[in-house]
């Protein structure tokens, strides 16, 4: 790799006392905690490829939820109930489980008296309700775009605050003396895109440095790893950063690679997958094949597998054996990137085997409910 000698005369030079990398809701909720905590405004820098790109601002489905301490009505519930929760799904350790469930009602209410409007009842209780797999009402909700209306509260403080937003810049490296961080250096994006031509002069005049002993990355960590995933496009993520400063990176197991639309970016949540879709493929030839059906004995399996895919969307290998949603990803992937062929969801036409008497209890007695409630609204029509 050809090697170039850099006058840092040349090179814009900042010093702050902390940089976040990522103006998604944690990354703008730090830094109004750290001014609380006495930082000044200006000592304070945000850096983001490009504000309001991120999962915050742009993803539904899960970003929907709020998950806090249950605070409504006579239901008991305590922090260590809800970090032996939390701890029990075996992907967070229980001291940061600890910590989130104590913190979670502080920073809810830190988001209602900035004006996220939560549901509440006329006493100022503010609702909850459960989510898969937890015992308690602790989630709640102002609709698909929850996150999205927390992050726009949070960036109109942090503009009062003054605090400086490096936007449309890539932080690309950590710099490093005897193991502790000293700074990072950064790209400017609209600098360097400002002609195809890619010559020396323009990418020196794009650097910025900035020395601080204080980084906080709040990317997340999509990547182009997640192309094909649920997570919007506009996201690049910044785990490398992480991985090359020598940072200790852990539960990678529990990433969350699922099946998701690419066009329309949404996971395979459980609305979609309630009315048990039909599952096909299509070749070059425009050749049509049910192919869900070569992996599971009867539609009872199927039908349990496509209705818990809803809930289960993320691939794990322990929901393979026993005819599990995973293996769902499985076929998937075998007909997509082995076979070359489009796999879609077919809501006209019911799956090959397809009846309610033949259904899995689990799918069969919601679609039943389901009837009954449509035949009753038919009426009051």
């Amino acid at each position: 790799m050809e090697k170039f000698d850099i006058d840092l005369e040349q090179i814009e030079i900042f010093e702050y006392n902390t940089v976040i990398i990522g103006t998604g809701a944690a990354g703008l909720n730090c830094a109004l905690h750290l001014v609380e905590e006495g930082i000044d405004p200006r000592q304070i820098a945000i850096i983001t490829e490009e504000l309001g790109a991120g999962t915050s601002f742009n993803t539904g489905s899960d970003k929907q939820t709020y998950y806090k301490l249950s605070i409504i009505g006579d239901e008991p519930d305590s922090p260590y109930d809800m970090a032996e929760d939390l701890f029990a799904g075996g992907a967070m350790h229980g001291d940061i489980a600890l910590i989130e469930s104590t913190n979670s009602v502080r920073e809810f209410f830190h988001l209602v008296q900035l004006g996220v409007s939560f549901p509440h009842d006329k006493y100022g209780g503010y609702v909850g309700y459960k989510t898969d797999n937890d015992p308690k009402q602790r989630a709640t909700s102002i609709g698909p775009y929850t996150s999205q209306e927390m992050s726009k509260r949070l960036l109109d403080v942090v503009f009062e605050l003054d605090i400086d937003i490096f936007d449309k810049h890539y932080a690309i490296k950590i710099l490093k003396e005897n193991n502790e961080v000293i700074g990072l250096i950064c790209l400017s994006k609209d600098s360097l895109l400002s002609n195809k031509e890619l010559i020396f002069e323009k990418i020196i005049n794009s650097i910025k440095i900035i020395k601080t002993r204080n980084i906080v990355m709040a990317t997340g960590g999509p990547a182009l790893l997640y192309k094909n995933s649920v997570y919007p496009s506009s996201q690049k993520g910044s785990t490398s950063l992480a991985i090359e400063a020598g940072c200790i990176l852990q539960n990678l197991t529990e990433s969350q690679f699922g099946l998701a639309s690419t066009k329309y970016r949404w996971n395979v949540s459980g609305s979609y997958q309630q009315v048990i879709p039909r599952y096909i493929s299509v070749d070059e030839d425009g050749e049509v094949s049910e192919f869900l059906n070569q992996y599971f004995p009867s539609f009872r399996e199927l039908s349990r597998a496509i209705f818990l895919k809803g809930y289960q969307w993320p691939f794990s290998s322990n929901r393979i054996e026993g005819y599990g949603s995973s293996l769902i990803d499985l076929a998937v992937y075998y007909e997509t990137e082995i076979l070359d062929r489009k796999v879609y969801l077919d809501f006209t036409r019911n799956p090959q085997g397809y009846a309610i008497r033949e259904m899995d209890d689990i799918a069969g007695d919601l679609l039943e409910i389901a009837k009954e409630i449509l035949k009753w609204a038919e009426t009051k029509l």
